[in-house]
């Protein structure tokens, strides 16, 4: 299908217009864009999302040149050339709230409904709230984006009151939807709403979960988006962070992430010839996976009345496999190879110092 996007340029036009190429042929236009081509593209399409609008001019005129009489054009022109293609129009919901901006969504709404009497043409009129996601511009008209880059930054952000609560979309969810209106299958884009307050906290805690080595929370769809979104405003030298590496001569343990409730996630590099281990746990337990060098992981039973045969599991980073380190065994790890011994383990909790449930004993 040939579709046609007018604001491709903005936030909500440059998602739509990366989905719309994995399908289909697409056709851009946007403030810039010579305005003969706006012709050419609707006589060559069989769908219009028009996206292009005005939400922040100097000049309040310029709403209703921008929102209505850009819409007036594609209205024309499409019926100038006796064309029925079906038109998508995003407009606000904060239709009927009396600004400027509010009214020449309205009118510019009214035309696509008339057109749509008028001439048959199948239309679609989106009333979004606020949007956010990766590309919206900050410091304009997006709290979320302001946040997310000044936060990103440790630049300050104000927040008069945090209990305002607002009602948000994300971006792939608009997305989403405009792909399904192609095929006919039209729904509306889930919304959240959220206070100020618990969108500045959350963003906080992803800022501060890289010294932390807490896993963000994420568990809810909000909160994952939000995430999402807000790595999407990182420096560009800021991509990578440091871990703290503790060195020793037989290697190093290093510990990449910690969670609450899934335990901690760590790597553990083992010098040839050199032995890590030989502790048990009563309730803690964790899973080992080699990834480089070969080695060994040796187990035995300390059950008082039970059987003292030492188990072993070879391991290797050329045939990766998981190994449980169930609790009550007493275990170790060595290097039977000539190069560092990679591990990466899992324990079902962080490292608590005040109860550390591990009992040192050799194999």
């Amino acid at each position: 299908m040939k579709v046609l996007v007018t604001g491709g340029k903005g936030f909500i036009g440059q998602n739509l217009v990366i989905r719309l190429q994995e399908k289909h042929e697409v056709f851009s236009f946007d403030v810039d864009s010579d305005t003969s081509t706006l012709e050419k593209y609707i006589k060559k399409s069989d769908f219009t999302f028009h996206l292009a609008g005005v939400n922040r001019p100097t000049n309040p005129c310029d709403f209703y040149k921008g929102n209505v009489t850009l819409t007036e054009t594609i209205i024309e022109l499409i019926e100038a050339n006796n064309l029925t293609t079906p038109l998508l129009f995003s407009s606000t919901t904060q239709v009927g709230n009396g600004s400027d901006y509010a009214k020449s969504k309205e009118l510019a709404e009214k035309h696509v409904s008339e057109f749509a009497k008028r001439n048959g043409s199948k239309v679609y009129i989106y009333q979004l709230p606020g949007v956010f996601g990766k590309w919206c511009r900050p410091n304009y008209n997006s709290v979320v984006a302001t946040f997310c880059h000044n936060i990103a930054r440790d630049l300050p952000i104000t927040v008069n009151d945090p209990r305002i609560e607002l009602t948000l979309t994300y971006i792939d969810d608009i997305t989403d939807v405009f792909m399904k209106v192609l095929e006919g299958d039209i729904q509306e884009p889930v919304s959240y709403k959220v206070t100020l307050g618990s969108i500045v906290q959350l963003l906080e805690s992803f800022r501060d979960s890289r010294n932390t080595l807490s896993v963000p929370t994420v568990s809810d769809s909000f909160s994952k988006k939000l995430h999402a979104t807000y790595l999407s405003y990182l420096p560009k030298d800021h991509f990578s962070y440091p871990l703290k590496m503790n060195f020793d001569e037989r290697g190093s343990f290093t510990e990449i992430l910690r969670t609450i409730h899934h335990g901690q996630f760590s790597v553990n590099i083992i010098k040839p010839n050199i032995v890590k281990g030989n502790h048990w746990h009563h309730t803690k337990n964790e899973k080992f996976l080699v990834v480089s060098g070969e080695g060994v992981i040796r187990f035995r039973n300390i059950k008082p009345f039970g059987e003292n045969e030492i188990l072993e599991y070879h391991v290797s980073g050329k045939d990766m496999e998981v190994v449980d380190i169930p609790p009550g065994y007493t275990h170790n790890i060595a290097n039977t190879g000539n190069t560092d011994l990679v591990t990466f383990m899992w324990c079902n909790e962080p490292f608590n110092p005040d109860r550390p449930d591990t009992i040192f004993l050799e194999v």
